[in-house]
């Protein structure tokens, strides 16, 4: 998704604060004298000014204007606003997805495609446009984004943990376009942004998408070493057990890391502003997925802060929410998250996250325990998964779960131990 688009999600009591956004700011401050007295003083401070000079502007910190330059999806999005296709203008960007998926059926497959070459960043993120045609655009995106960073690991200018990070870059985007691999938005902006899909999205009777937490960026939108503790590896995970639990169901699993997360403890992992701003990109992500299918939402930590706040404006195809090792869904109650959908809760042995406060004051915190029996969730077992990052772990009583509320088998979930009946026509949080 490219923007936020209107009617959003209602915003928590609270959690109306905009995040604190990273300032990149050059400034440098220097000794100022009153007086300047003497050539060899004022050469004293014209020779340090210069040489700041230089350091800035070999850097880039010195450009015409203030602003940076726009990068690639500004100027894709500035060229697409100004584009036309057949003598048709170009649908703005966020657009509703429904006007968007009524002008491509419009076109024809070389004018579509002709689209995506021109404007990969755009058509690649474009909710209501073919999902063929995203991930072929993704892929033009990502070949292009791989040979920008490649030639940066090579800038001399660059310092040497500059080099090693686009080189990082460069490998996840080449990961990323591997064959079978089907990238439904991309974003590469500053620590970057990507969704995945697993199994045919358009043929699926059921949908989960997995909403990641904390420092999720692109870089580690995939790992090697703790596979299912990235987005990747728990959607894939995650659609892997689905086929076991459920084989008659046609399902699909998307790795949604396409908002701005929290790194680490940062005040912004305590509060609900980037949480508000994901849950406007997550809607309208929704809103343009198939809506004959079921959804369910998969929320793991600080996602799950972002579906509690995008709860009472989901769209009616999404039944089900399920929060695992969850800070709170800025909501005392299930019923003050104002939905339809059921909603399930888990938290594993040893989740750092049970010691966490939870509460709501003004900004900070995102409410109540959303494992207690008095938040009201179906709480779910968890059984031999540990941690805060075990719960996609292949063979771990939680991965069983999550797959088959996805899947919509919720008749046989297995209750989180003390809890007496979970099943779908009981309220889950009677202790047994």
């Amino acid at each position: 998704m490219l923007r936020a688009a209107a009617p959003g999600p209602r915003a928590r009591k609270g959690g109306g604060q905009a995040a604190l956004a990273p300032a990149y700011d050059a400034g440098i401050v220097l000794p100022v004298r009153t007086k300047v007295t003497g050539e060899s003083t004022v050469r004293r401070v014209l020779l340090p000014l210069a040489v700041v000079f230089a350091v800035l502007a070999t850097a880039g910190w010195i450009a015409r204007g203030d602003a940076p330059p726009p990068g690639a999806v500004e100027r894709q999005l500035a060229a697409w606003q100004r584009g036309s296709v057949a003598g048709r203008p170009l649908p703005e960007p966020d657009a509703p997805p429904e006007r968007v998926a009524g002008f491509f059926d419009g076109l024809t497959r070389g004018q579509r495609l002709r689209l995506a070459r021109e404007y990969p960043l755009v058509v690649g993120n474009l909710d209501g446009a073919p999902l063929p045609l995203r991930y072929h655009a993704n892929r033009i995106a990502l070949a292009a984004a791989e040979r920008a960073e490649r030639e940066r690991s090579r800038d001399p200018h660059l310092s040497a943990e500059g080099q090693r990070e686009a080189g990082r870059k460069a490998n996840r985007y080449a990961s990323l376009m591997k064959d079978g691999r089907q990238i439904i938005a991309f974003d590469p902006t500053g620590r970057g942004r990507a969704a995945e899909v697993y199994g045919d999205l358009a043929a699926a009777d059921r949908i989960t998408v997995v909403v990641p937490g904390v420092n999720t960026e692109i870089l580690n939108f995939e790992r090697t070493n703790g596979k299912y503790t990235a987005p990747a590896g728990m959607a894939e995970a995650l659609y892997q057990e689905q086929r076991a639990v459920a084989p008659g169901a046609e399902t699909a699993v998307i790795a949604w890391a396409d908002y701005e997360a929290p790194t680490g403890v940062a005040l912004s992992a305590a509060t609900a502003g980037l949480a508000e701003t994901g849950a406007e990109r997550l809607l309208r992500f929704l809103r343009a997925l198939p809506q004959d299918a079921g959804v369910t939402l998969a929320c793991h930590s600080y996602g799950s802060v972002v579906c509690g706040i995008a709860a009472d404006s989901l769209p009616p195809a999404v039944t089900d929410i399920a929060v695992a090792g969850s800070p709170g869904m800025r909501a005392g109650s299930v019923t003050d998250l104002g939905t339809r959908a059921r909603v399930w809760a888990m938290r594993a042995q040893g989740d750092w996250i049970e010691d966490v406060p939870h509460l709501e004051i003004g900004p900070l915190g995102h409410g109540a325990d959303p494992v207690s029996a008095s938040f009201g969730a179906r709480r779910l077992g968890t059984g031999a998964a540990r941690g805060h990052d075990g719960y996609f772990v292949p063979g771990a009583e939680s991965l069983t779960n999550l797959a088959r509320v996805g899947a919509g088998d919720v008749n046989d979930v297995r209750c989180a131990p003390g809890t007496e009946r979970c099943a779908p026509f009981d309220p889950c949080a009677t202790p047994g």
